[in-house]
């Protein structure tokens, strides 16, 4: 038994990486490489000053927006993406390192991964700043956790019911 929970935290792992990697491609580097290039040729420190200027520090005011909007903003698509990214990472800490499986831990590690994307998104310019995509992924971490415990206890159930017979 302690091998196969072994074999399953070290997937964990792999798919924490895998998962991470995919989730910088996205936030970071949405845009085609031309542009990404195009951003990197212009850089300097005067337009990190500007995405200070035009970034969003009002907690809920785009997350207002897009619902008022919805419809014209891809509003469902906005909201719900900032949320469904960040699902795998509250499943997959707990699964991965079995020490971190407190609600306020993956609330912590879905703020601080989502602020350190925001933040570079802020100073390279690959993206906006918005504290509303924060305060949207960290809630997505949450709700991971919650499924990562739904499914935890789903194994439990079927581990018991297969030690009695």
């Amino acid at each position: 038994m302690k091998r196969e929970k072994g074999k399953t935290v070290y997937i964990s792992r792999i798919l924490f990486v895998i998962y991470l990697v995919v989730l910088v491609w996205l936030i970071v580097f949405k845009y085609p490489i031309p542009v990404l290039k195009s951003i990197m040729d212009e850089w300097e420190l005067g337009n990190a000053k500007m995405g200070v200027a035009t970034a969003n520090l009002v907690p809920f005011k785009t997350i207002r927006m897009y619902i008022k909007y919805y419809q014209r903003l891809n509003g469902f698509e906005n909201l719900f993406g900032n949320v469904l990214v960040f699902v795998p990472l509250g499943v997959l800490i707990p699964s991965a390192f079995r020490k971190a499986d407190r609600w306020w831990e993956i609330l912590l590690h879905s703020f601080w991964l989502s602020l350190c994307l925001e933040l570079f998104q802020l100073v390279s310019h690959f993206g906006a700043f918005d504290v509303d995509d924060i305060i949207l992924n960290t809630l997505g971490g949450i709700l991971g956790f919650v499924v990562f415990l739904i499914i935890r206890q789903i194994y439990r159930m079927c581990a018991g019911k297969e030690k009695r017979e």
